[in-house]
């Protein structure tokens, strides 16, 4: 699938989704979010797929809503439009399968939300991130549920607040991001660790997923039970089985 919006590409069992509207800085407008969504949403029912990897095209990731979007809308228009905007952060959650955010440039309101949402974040030097609507009378509340998920309360409040700008190393310790790497890295090294998880057992890296997510907002013994509920039906599976055989093998 290509579009004017979104681009798909394949590389084995791996897709790349690449937002692209360079010329607006890969800013999210009507059709950019359907498209995302909509592609997510298929290549998380693709057999041949097991990770999906989210970059920009051009030199930024993604700048937030772009703010034409917010021209000539009424009152009633702005909850099915700001929706529709934050979409994509439940739809990443209730993925099967792991999505990694590649991120160079900056990456600020919508696009750092985005880059939270995914299960993991790369970002090479250059990248920066913020919750910057405050600077313009609006405030990220959308993007700070997964902000807030990854970094906690405290954090998420100071950049919601303040709208300030951080590099991808301050990001790094915040716990925004998993890893920094040198600009010329980040495209082999995002391709290195998607081969490594598209290496993984499938149900596994499922059952890994729904764990984490549906426990977040339960209490201590239900997170508990859930996630024991989760192992026990992945070890009845046959491909857990023939794993935990040929290791067996290879280490009686």
């Amino acid at each position: 699938m290509a579009s004017q919006e979104i681009i798909l590409s394949k590389e084995k069992n791996i897709a790349f989704l690449t937002l692209n509207r360079p010329e607006r800085k890969n800013a999210f407008n009507v059709p950019l979010a359907k498209e995302l969504n909509r592609a997510l949403q298929e290549m998380d029912k693709d057999p041949d797929i097991r990770v999906v990897v989210i970059r920009g095209s051009g030199k930024d990731f993604c700048v937030g809503i772009d703010l034409k979007e917010f021209e000539n809308r009424s009152r009633g228009d702005y909850d099915e439009f700001i929706r529709l905007m934050d979409r994509h952060n439940h739809t990443i959650a209730e993925m099967k399968k792991p999505v990694i955010a590649s991120v160079r440039g900056y990456a600020v309101a919508n696009g750092t939300g985005l880059a939270a949402a995914c299960d993991l974040t790369l970002a090479s030097e250059t990248a920066r991130f913020g919750t910057t609507a405050i600077n313009v009378g609006l405030i990220c509340l959308g993007p700070a549920a997964p902000i807030q998920a990854s970094i906690g309360r405290k954090r998420t409040l100071e950049l919601l607040l303040t709208g300030r700008i951080i590099d991808a190393h301050e990001a790094e310790r915040l716990g925004l991001v998993n890893r920094v790497l040198p600009d010329a890295d980040l495209d082999g090294e995002t391709r290195k660790l998607a081969e490594q998880l598209a290496s993984k057992s499938p149900l596994a890296l499922e059952a890994g997923k729904t764990g984490l997510y549906r426990c977040e907002d339960l209490p201590y013994k239900e997170s508990l039970e859930l996630r024991s509920g989760l192992f026990a039906a992945l070890c009845g599976t046959e491909e857990a089985k023939e794993g935990v055989k040929a290791f067996l093998l290879q280490h009686p």
